[in-house]
């Protein structure tokens, strides 16, 4: 790393920024977002204003050079508009005279705008914020879907392509934190994942943190996404419709009472069990390979998904803001298929729900402290059922079950002080109840494996931040939780530290302890569908202990004129997780086993803005290696996770409601234990993955096009056309065997291919 920083001291002068420097500029009949974006790509500067400041405002200016300060007079008094500059880069636009503290709090957050695209912000503690309704195209990419978007920032990888299970910094996917407004969301997403669960075009921003995470996030090891849907009290109709090669959806903005109260809706259905497209069979081909609904060419397969969620939000006066959130996420499955000689039907039927409710009360106590008190319930459930049917009666029936019923309250206060300082102190109280059970026989009155579990939790944490220009940023807090059926006290401190060294360069460090209670493992009898193969399940102290996570991380952060550069190594240290050991790898042992997992990894990020044209280029390195007691003669292996090298680049280009953009993604095989075959039998001699997969590689194109159908009307469109793999690469992507409910079982060989070429057309109207 001292070679990093000596490096960039080196290349990248610092050169002073003053606001007289006179620059060239034209702007012709533009909306005032995109004017702003145009300043900041081309002088040192950020803006920070209030969307309905600048609604429907646009702006022309003749080419010509101007100063920073003439280009905001001109645009103050065109459009009735003040601004002022803060620390000689920072600018508020404000509809009055004086900014104020909390413009400022939330102006001093922002690090970096456009980090990917528009519309993807890298804040000042290291987290990202992204904006669906601003998004710029992203490769392979017509709609902002929340989570794909998330999977092209450095150090989230997907090396299954699906839109849920990703890793980030090398830990599992279930060490991924999902919110929607308050709600824990436990759904893995449409189509088995291929498709994020949130619906983009209903969600206003959503809060990414994989490290320094504040100390009022709990639960998971890895990071934390939270989506939040608008708050904002519409008094204007708005609705929306689109479709692409999946879903149809619709989104409406309803004023009930002006300023003080209005309703948001939003569902999206998938067609695909009326009309399959390439798309849906491209995805389909994927997900369903290697499970026996592929493998009889009489069955029927009926899919369908449909999501949809509310929310009210009422301000009676100035001080109180409330709101009620809806969601729900539901997936179905029914395939049937039948032997030609014989009398049976065989019928999988798989169908998994996740319905959540919230609410939320904002009290402003005065200038300085604001309260805010949240509650939520999250109910997940997955039943599967496999029935045998032999001349029209049931001979035999295995049903799996899987229940989470998750629910909480809080309350946190914030204090804001004179120096622009804030306090959080909070308190939170969460009951988890999860469930599994496998049973068999006709009246599924056997049970194969079964467990209930509950544990409540209270959390304490408070956090502060101090910012000081001259010196240094540090956000410091400490939560400390209680597991009452567990009868455990964590505690787990949490630091971030940022210091300036130029108006261009500065150093981010940042530590933190998190501790979970709640993850999946895999099932002890793999089902024959082998589509839903793991279940949720509780710590109990015991043979699941409370796992545990330690990370440090440093870096920095160089940004001028349009160019940015991003560089971010990192420690983890992941205890007490616990891996299935197959009864092939170790026929005396074919429990559950407690180990360890070390993570190192360095993530490096480059983009370059040029007038209309958008570049980036992304490399993450990563080592991680797991050791279990009983697994692998004890010996360090790598992990599951363990994704070597992975670089991603793109260019984009846009030119009125025209954009474009291709993108490129490369990156190392997942590993693999290797097996030889003796008398067409698999065995188990080399240890656990010791192989490694093909270098997986893919190049995705979208283009999108908005348009109005009137100069004088809202009424607009947007098309837009995706293509994922255009070169159609098959690549294995995962190595996997099943088979392990008897000594005397066969092993089988599953491998898993990238999906192929797989284009998507969309087709959007806004109202």
């Amino acid at each position: 790393m001292r070679l990093i920083y000596a490096f960039v001291l080196m290349t990248f002068p610092f050169i002073a920024f003053s606001q007289e420097e006179a620059f060239y500029i034209e702007l012709n009949d533009e909306t005032l977002a995109d004017a702003f974006e145009k300043i900041e790509s081309t002088r040192n500067v950020l803006f920070s204003y209030n969307d309905d400041f600048i609604s429907g405002k646009r702006i022309s200016l003749s080419g010509k050079n101007r100063t920073l300060t003439e280009v905001l007079d001109e645009i103050s008094k065109r459009l009735e508009l003040n601004y002022s500059i803060i620390k000689n880069r920072y600018v508020i636009i404000n509809a009055n005279t004086v900014a104020t503290t909390t413009s400022i709090q939330t102006l001093e957050k922002i690090t970096l705008k456009s980090y990917l695209t528009k519309g993807i912000v890298k804040n000042n503690d290291g987290s990202f914020k992204l904006y669906p309704s601003k998004l710029g195209i992203l490769p392979g990419l017509t709609e902002p879907d929340v989570l794909e978007s998330i999977q092209l920032l450095p150090g989230v990888l997907s090396p299954n392509e699906t839109a849920t299970g990703f890793f980030i910094r090398g830990g599992a996917s279930d060490q991924n934190r999902v919110i929607w407004d308050g709600i824990n969301l436990y759904h893995k997403g449409h189509l088995f994942g291929m498709i994020s669960p949130i619906n983009p075009n209903v969600a206003s921003s959503i809060s990414f943190i994989n490290k320094g995470t504040h100390a009022k996030y709990g639960e998971r090891l890895s990071s934390v996404i939270d989506v939040v849907s608008s708050s904002s009290i519409e008094n204007e109709l708005k609705a929306q419709v689109g479709v692409n090669g999946i879903n149809a959806d619709a989104v409406l903005f309803l004023p009930l009472i002006k300023d003080k109260l209005s309703l948001q809706s939003s569902v999206r259905r998938s067609y695909v069990d009326i009309f399959e497209t390439p798309t849906f069979n491209q995805f389909s081909d994927k997900v369903f390979e290697s499970t026996k609904i592929n493998s009889f060419e009489n069955g029927t397969n009926e899919f369908s998904f449909l999501d949809y969620n509310f929310k009210i939000n009422y301000k009676p006066d100035s001080k109180n803001t409330l709101f009620a959130s809806i969601i729900s996420i539901d997936n179905q499955l029914d395939h049937d298929v039948s032997e030609r000689d014989e009398d049976k039907i065989f019928t999988d039927q798989l169908v998994t729900n996740n319905i959540g409710y919230g609410a939320g009360w904002d009290f402003i106590w005065n200038d300085n402290l604001v309260q805010n008190t949240r509650f939520y319930f999250s109910n997940y459930s997955l039943d599967y059922n496999f029935i045998t049917q032999e001349f029209g009666e049931v001979i035999s029936e295995f049903e799996k079950r899987n229940t989470i019923i998750d629910s909480g309250v809080s309350t946190e206060l914030t204090f804001l002080t004179e120096d622009n300082n804030s306090y959080n102190v909070g308190y939170q109280y969460a009951l988890k109840d999860v469930a599994y059970a496998f049973l068999s026989s006709s009246d599924l009155n056997f049970i194969l494996d079964s467990e209930k579990r509950i544990v409540q939790n209270h959390s304490i944490y408070g956090q502060y931040n101090y910012s000081n220009s001259n010196l240094f940023s540090i956000d410091i807090g400490l939560r400390g939780s209680y597991f009452k059926e567990l009868d455990a006290v964590r505690f787990e401190p949490r630091l971030l530290l940022q210091k300036l060294i130029s108006p261009h360069l500065s150093l981010q460090i940042s530590g933190e302890i998190k501790n979970q209670v709640i993850s999946e493992i895999d099932e002890t009898l793999l089902s024959n569908l082998s589509l839903e193969n793991r279940v949720w399940r509780l710590s109990d102290g015991d043979d699941f202990p409370i796992m545990n996570g330690q990370q440090v991380s440093a870096g920095f952060l160089y940004s001028f004129n349009g160019f940015n550069v991003d560089i971010d190594s990192y420690y983890k240290k992941l205890k007490n997780i616990t891996a299935l050991s197959l009864g092939f790898l170790n026929p005396e042992n074919s429990n559950f086993n407690i180990g360890e997992q070390n993570v190192f990894g360095v993530d490096v990020f480059f983009k370059k803005q040029l007038n209309r044209f958008n570049s980036w280029f992304s490399y993450s390195y990563n080592n991680s290696r797991s050791m279990f007691n009983g697994l692998n003669n004890n010996q360090e292996f790598r992990s599951k996770s363990n994704i070597s090298h992975a670089i991603s680049t793109a260019l984009s280009y846009k030119i009125r409601g025209l954009q474009l953009s291709l993108g490129w993604k490369w990156q190392t095989g997942k590993p693999f234990t290797i097996t030889q075959e003796v008398d067409d039998v698999l065995t188990f001699t080399n240890g656990v993955n010791t192989g490694e997969l093909p270098i997986y590689h893919r190049l995705d194109f979208s283009s999108t096009y908005d348009f109005r159908f009137s100069d004088v009307s809202d009424f607009r469109g947007k098309v837009g056309l995706s293509i994922r793999n255009v070169y159609n690469r098959a690549t294995p992507i995962s190595r996997e065997y099943r088979g392990n409910n008897t000594l005397n079982d066969p092993i089988e060989l599953i491998e898993r291919y990238s999906t192929g070429i797989t284009p998507n057309l969309m087709f959007r109207l806004y109202w």
